[in-house]
């Protein structure tokens, strides 16, 4: 995808009209239709701007950088990189505090990086036959995967389901994996779709395994104002019993 686009199709995703991101920006509205046709080419500064506003992901920031012939922005170190030790540990520190409740690590590409003992001994109980690096929404999507033991998918498909289109928006790289998760599930139910009917406060999914069903709800823990692509990418996903059952057989089991 060319500078154009990315700035068309992230101004579109935004809801920006080209005089409400003018105004944002401070140019004019005819310098921003001039740039998303290309007519013309933005400053630096005007650039680095105008990404900030419409809050792409760093890596689409610096890949928007090198189209126009700029030098990125934001480094990309590896997470075992010296510089980002102290992030790292941080990162170690909240997952061993979550056991015995499954706590993992997801990339912007939603491959697993990290996961605590809670979390290897969920893995291990919903999809024993997975091997290797895992990545989530493909765990999702297969037929004998996370969704298949999942006993009211009907009332939490919608909610599974909006957050990995929003990204893809931006990250268009995942709509494939995101598409097949939705396949499998309008498979599986039809058409997805909000039920109309009031629904509980946090949203608790239901898994079938051999120890007897374990509710859960998640919360998820982010970088503030991330300066490096990796560090913005990564998310840590808790999940909390929903129910003193599940909880007392995490803490007998794991």
């Amino acid at each position: 995808m060319g500078l154009t686009e990315t700035l068309q199709q992230a101004r579109k995703a935004r809801r920006l009209s080209q005089l409400e991101l003018s105004m944002r920006i401070g140019v004019s509205q005819r310098h921003v239709s001039f740039v998303e046709s290309g007519r013309s080419k933005p400053s630096r500064e005007l650039l680095l701007g105008w990404l900030e506003t419409l809050d792409l992901p760093l890596a689409t920031q610096n890949a928007a950088m090198l189209e126009a012939g700029y030098a990125p922005s934001y480094t990309a170190a590896p997470l075992e990189d010296p510089a980002l030790v102290v992030a790292h540990q941080a990162i170690l520190r909240l997952l061993e505090a979550h056991d015995p409740m499954p706590a993992l690590v997801l990339d912007a590409q939603w491959n697993l990086v990290r996961v605590n003992r809670g979390g290897m001994w969920l893995a291990g109980t919903l999809v024993p036959w997975a091997q290797g690096p895992m990545n989530l929404l493909d765990l999702m999507a297969h037929p004998e995967g996370f969704l298949k033991t999942v006993t009211n998918l009907g009332e939490v498909a919608p909610s599974i389901l909006v957050h990995p289109r929003e990204e893809a928006v931006v990250k268009p790289e995942l709509l494939p994996r995101v598409e097949a998760v939705a396949n499998l599930i309008e498979g599986r139910l039809g058409s997805v779709r909000h039920s109309g009917r009031k629904m509980s406060p946090v949203m608790t999914t239901r898994f079938a395994t051999v120890h007897g069903e374990l509710s859960f709800f998640s919360m998820f823990t982010t970088f503030g104002t991330p300066q490096d692509i990796t560090l913005e990418s990564l998310r840590v996903e808790h999940m909390f019993a929903a129910d003193a059952e599940t909880r007392k057989t995490l803490e007998r089991l794991v």
